[in-house]
Parts: C-alpha cells; sequence; structure tokens
C-alpha cells in the first residue's frame, strides 16, 4: 500500500479493515462502507419532492439525486458533493435534510465517466481506479451544469450554496474560486494540499486567493489524514487575502465525523457543525 493511500485511509478511520464483499447493496449504502452502523440517521421523505433526474454535461448525461420541499418555489439551491463513495444513501439523506430545511438540495453523480463506486467492495480499489481519473476541469463543468438543472427544476440560481464531504469538502474549496455564481460555501474535512497531477493541477491552499465566495471549513483535530498545521496555513492565507472564509476545528474530532453511519461519527461535532453549516449559509443570502 502507498503511503498516500495509506494516509486516507488511517484519515476515514478504515486502516487495513477488510471490506464486505458481494453484489448487493445494504439499504442503499455504498458496498465499501458496510457494515453500516446502528447509529446512521435516516431522514424520510414526509412533505418532500425526491428521486433522480438527469442533467448534460461535456457530452454526458449525469444522474442527480434531488431533494426539496413539495409545495413553493424558488428554493435556495445547494450542491451537495459526494464522499469517494459516490452518491449513496447517506449523501441522499444529507439532501433530504436540508430539503426540511426550505433548501433544494441536489446531489449528483460526478464519478458517472469513471465508474460506480458503490459497487465496489474494496476501497483501495476505489482510490487507485476510479478516483483519480475524475478531472477537476470535468467536476467544476458538472457542477455547473448541475446548478443551472437545477434552476429549470424550480430553484433559484441566485441563491446557490455548495457543501461537500472528504473528496467533496476539497471540491467545495475548488468551486469557490471557480463560480462567480455561489454565494456560499461549507467544506467539511477536505483534504488542503496534495501533489500536483494532470487531473489536479491545483489543491485549495493554491487557489486561497482566488476564492469568491465564503466558505466555511469544519475539520477534526484528530485527522491524522489532513494535518493542522495544513489547516493553520491555509487559514493563514485566507487571512492575507482578506478572504470571507472561516474554519473551524473539533480538537477530538476524527476525520468524517459527520458521516453517522461509519465509525467516525462524532455527535457533538457533527450537530454542531450542521447548525453552524445553516447559520452560514442563512449569513450569506442563502
Amino acid at each position: 500500500m502507498d503511503k498516500e493511500l495509506k494516509s486516507l485511509l488511517d484519515s476515514m478511520g478504515v486502516g487495513r479493515r477488510d471490506f464486505l464483499a458481494g453484489a448487493a447493496l445494504v439499504a442503499g449504502f455504498a458496498l465499501a462502507v458496510q457494515p453500516v452502523g446502528a447509529q446512521a440517521i435516516s431522514t424520510d421523505a414526509k412533505g418532500l419532492k425526491e428521486g433522480m433526474g438527469e442533467f448534460a454535461s461535456l457530452g454526458a448525461k449525469v444522474p442527480v439525486y434531488m431533494a426539496r420541499p413539495e409545495t413553493g418555489s424558488k428554493w435556495p439551491i445547494v450542491l451537495v458533493i459526494q464522499e469517494i463513495f459516490g452518491v449513496h444513501e447517506h449523501i441522499k439523506d444529507l439532501c433530504r435534510r436540508l430539503a426540511k430545511q426550505g433548501y433544494m438540495a441536489v446531489a449528483p453523480e460526478l464519478y458517472v465517466r469513471q465508474g460506480d463506486p458503490k459497487t465496489v467492495a474494496d476501497i483501495q480499489s476505489i482510490m487507485k481506479t476510479i478516483v483519480p481519473m475524475v478531472p477537476d476541469a470535468q467536476v467544476m463543468a458538472d457542477l455547473d451544469a448541475c446548478a443551472d438543472w437545477a434552476a429549470l427544476q424550480g430553484g433559484d440560481i441566485n441563491r446557490l450554496a455548495i457543501t461537500g464531504f472528504c473528496w467533496g469538502g476539497r471540491i467545495v474549496w475548488l468551486y469557490a474560486a471557480h463560480s462567480s455564481r455561489l454565494k456560499a460555501g461549507v467544506a467539511w474535512y477536505g483534504r488542503l494540499v496534495g501533489a500536483a497531477s494532470d487531473n489536479t493541477p491545483k489543491h485549495p491552499q493554491d487557489i486561497a486567493t482566488e476564492i469568491k465566495a465564503p466558505v466555511l471549513g469544519l475539520y477534526g483535530g484528530a485527522d491524522p489524514g489532513i494535518p493542522q498545521d495544513t489547516v493553520e496555513k491555509m487559514r493563514e492565507s485566507l487571512k492575507r487575502a482578506t478572504k470571507q472564509a472561516e474554519i473551524v476545528v473539533y480538537p477530538e474530532a476524527p476525520h468524517a465525523f459527520n458521516a453517522d453511519y461509519r465509525p467516525s461519527y462524532r455527535k457533538e461535532p457533527a450537530d454542531d457543525g450542521w447548525k453552524r453549516m445553516l447559520g452560514w449559509m442563512k449569513k450569506n443570502g442563502v
């Protein structure tokens, strides 16, 4: 196992554990996250309209899960960005939680061209054969197209936010530097530094001065995959750039502390982070 992959596995609290194999998904969760913890939160769809849709981007048809209030119109839009496991039940549940707060939450399948991580039981295979194949430029284009699609479904493009988790947390920072329409972003434990490659030429630390929208970063102080010195470096870069951004660190929290279906879940920082996220979006007009 190479050092970078091992570091990420350790940061996710999974290390070298064996993963459940088999063809069937359990209750909509990705194979690589089995067994699902008993503490996993399940949000019903009462009072909501939810389901799958599809939009066109860069010549591909991209599936997207949407949840919004059953009544009303011009709902503020929140792009919900997946972990490495794709748009599985946890991400859909997060969308429903946001919809209960009055948002149109949309979660596009950003790996659709590279493969379906929900059906892969081995996390190392996901990290080696799917994730590195996804170009940042493609993701940015897909998110732009997804926002346009959400607007056509009745969402308010003038109140656009983004939130993402782990892999998606990194994407939040990048999209905040990319989109001039974005009003607010909330990045949950997304990596801030990394090696440059053709598909990932820049990382959040590299584009700190280019961020156009206010971003709230939520990080765990006990996350071995995201060293605290990189968090502090990002915080200082944002301050020097006089960007409207804030980074909150929960000292005892590990990586993926909001992932209620996994052993890494920590209720207190997860609840506090959720409240901060909702407050941040409201404060910034979403």
